[in-house]
């Protein structure tokens, strides 16, 4: 019997106390080689037109001004956070991004590296970005208070976020999926009916949700140049 809702999430199998369930993040990597080294299909044709897309979005984002190849890392970030995503809608794999282990991992180090980068290369344009543009004297130094706040926590939103979303279409889809065995017939027949509308939805936030991660990881790069 379960002590807590959120239970049915928690990392359970385990060979010599080592959590088997995170390795469904490595599942990805047997499923996206192959289109490098096979003929090219139309499913290989349709994900490379996807991230030549990504790559000329995050370019446009990112300015003149940015590295050769400085997109690839979050044009990765949206590919790792998509497969984990969609990963958890199968039966019985973990869902990784559910957990903010896993979603903190990705942005702190992110977050960290752009705010390092940013304060040591560009110390006169991040304490600009401190005071908006037209902001009264008088209110500077709330300004100031409020962007640094605003600043600090957005690791924490960008994990959040993630993490909220996915588990929030899970735990619904557990919530329903347990009440099936005490249903009638022609009500159960309501209840799959309105699961897979359930699961269209949670495929839609799973590409959503990669995609939101990976404009803001991209957006927070851009501010520090």
């Amino acid at each position: 019997m379960m002590t807590n809702l959120f239970s049915v999430f928690d990392p359970s199998t385990s060979i010599l106390n080592l959590s088997l369930n995170w390795m469904s993040t490595f599942l990805g990597l047997m499923i996206i080689p192959y289109m490098y080294w096979l003929l090219p299909s139309r499913f290989s044709y349709l994900w490379f037109n996807i991230l030549f897309t990504l790559h000329k979005e995050f370019k446009t984002l990112l300015g003149p001004n940015s590295l050769q190849g400085s997109t690839f890392i979050f044009i990765n970030l949206f590919s790792m956070i998509l497969f984990n995503n969609f990963l958890g809608l199968f039966p019985y794999i973990f869902t990784s991004t559910s957990h903010l282990t896993m979603t903190l991992t990705l942005a702190l180090p992110l977050w960290l590296s752009f705010m390092i980068y940013g304060w040591i290369n560009h110390t006169q344009h991040m304490f600009a970005h401190l005071v908006p543009q037209g902001t009264p004297p008088i209110l500077m130094p709330f300004m100031v208070c409020i962007e640094t706040v605003s600043n600090v926590i957005r690791p924490g939103t960008l994990a959040v976020r993630l993490a909220a979303n996915m588990i929030a279409g899970h735990l619904l889809l557990t919530l329903l999926g347990n009440t099936g065995p005490s249903m009638t017939l022609s009500l159960l027949s309501i209840l799959i009916i309105g699961q897979l509308l359930l699961l269209t939805l949670e495929s839609a936030v799973a590409i959503i949700q990669s995609y939101v991660f990976a404009i803001l990881s991209t957006l927070y790069s851009s501010e520090v140049n």
